[in-house]
Order: structure tokens, then sequence, then C-alpha cells
């Protein structure tokens, strides 16, 4: 009688054991968060209607630098990189260059207007803000080129180095603002800021979006569903 009802026994344990371990890999309420943020940053950009898509940097990001390289605007460059890099865990780096032939990315410090001389389509732009980046993606969404432009002139030393930040950071691929108010700290907040450093939430979607498993060209539903098989693999 023993026998005959030993195998059952086992089989009782071992649903008990996986039901244990389903309940211990649930998303939190912040990983929920994360997903909902990342889907509203990281798909398509504010102008132009692009295809509301995943994109970034396949191959390194070379920055060269034009325009007023102060040291201090410079030193938060090299920072700014050095964070990023951090971050970013698929093989992407960014460095600066000093040869144009060898960049795929420029930074602009220096006047809207002496920028919309360079890039005339931006010129409307340029009037209302102080900051401002494009970037060109090719069939497969990959993104492989791109400018920015912080206008010292305008901004003060403390705005000069957000909008260094903002406009870099949403270079990767990470292109909309927030106008949520539930992460005013977050480097891609809408309203009006000053901060120069990454909310927390900030640094998940640079690392997600640069992690090894995230592919380009996902809509909605799709990089959702990615979303959660990576977070629940770090659990």
């Amino acid at each position: 009688m023993n026998r005959r009802f030993l195998p059952l026994f086992f089989i009782t344990v071992l649903l008990c054991a996986c039901s244990d371990d389903e309940v211990g890999k649930r998303l939190t309420a912040y990983d929920e968060q994360v997903i909902q943020y990342f889907q509203e940053i990281a798909l398509g950009f504010e102008y132009g209607g692009a295809t509301e898509v995943t994109r970034k940097w396949v191959t390194d990001m070379k920055i060269f630098v034009g325009g007023n390289k102060t040291p201090e605007l410079m030193n938060e460059l090299q920072a700014i990189i050095n964070e990023i890099n951090s971050l970013a865990n698929d093989g992407f780096k960014i460095s600066i260059v000093t040869d144009t032939l060898q960049s795929n990315y420029y930074v602009f410090l220096g006047a809207g207007a002496t920028y919309a001389e360079r890039f005339p389509s931006l010129a409307t732009l340029v009037a209302d803000n102080w900051g401002l980046f494009s970037v060109y993606w090719d069939a497969t969404e990959q993104i492989y080129r791109g400018h920015m432009y912080v206008d010292i002139e305008r901004a003060n030393p403390a705005e000069e180095k957000h909008l260094l930040r903002e406009e870099l950071t949403q270079s990767l691929g990470l292109a909309k603002d927030s106008n949520s108010d539930l992460y005013l700290n977050s480097i891609f907040q809408a309203k009006w800021t000053t901060t120069t450093a990454y909310d927390e939430i900030d640094k998940d979607l640079i690392r997600l979006l640069y992690h090894p498993d995230m592919q380009i060209g996902l809509n909605r539903e799709q990089v959702e569903e990615l979303l959660r098989e990576v977070l629940l693999s770090e659990k």
C-alpha cells in the first residue's frame, strides 16, 4: 500500500516546489513601471512621425565635438559617456574622437543660429529649443549617425550640463519626452528641469535598451513581452 502512493507523494512535492519557484519570480510594481516607462520613452520620436519601434546603436558611437569646448562641459561630457558605457552590456560603447572622419556623431556647443546654419532643416526648431538632437537609422532600424547641440549662449552652466545629458541620452534611441508627474527627476521629463543626474529608472531604461537580449524593430507589444522575460530572468 505504501509503495502504491509513493509516486503520488513525489509528484505533489514537485508541483509544490514549482509553484513556490513561480511565485519567487513575479515582477515587482517597480518592474511594471519600468516596462511602461520604456514603452513611453523608447518607441518613436517627438518629431517626424517615425514608426513606434525600438531603435538603438549597434556600432559604437564616436563623438566629434565642435564649437566652444569649455573644460567644464568636456569633463561633463566624459562623465556622461562613462555612465552610459557602464550601463550598456551589449558591447556598445561611446568615445570622443579628434578626427571628424572617424566620427559618426557630432556635438556642437554654441549658438543655436550657428547650429541652424550647419543643419538648415532644424532652423525652425532652434528658436524655441536650447538643445536638439537628430539621429539617422537604416532599414533595419539601426541608428548609425547623428548630431546634437547645446546653446551655451542662452543657457546657464547648470542648464548646459542638463541639456548635454538629455540630448546625448535621447540620441541612444530613448527619444521621447515624458509628460508624467511620476518621474519629475527623470532626464526625459518634458517639464523644464536642470537635473544633471540620471534617475534610477533612467538608468534601467539605458541598461535595458542596451541589454544583449534587446532587439531593434520591436513594437509596443513585442517589447513588453521581451522586457518581462529579461526582468524575470534577473530575479
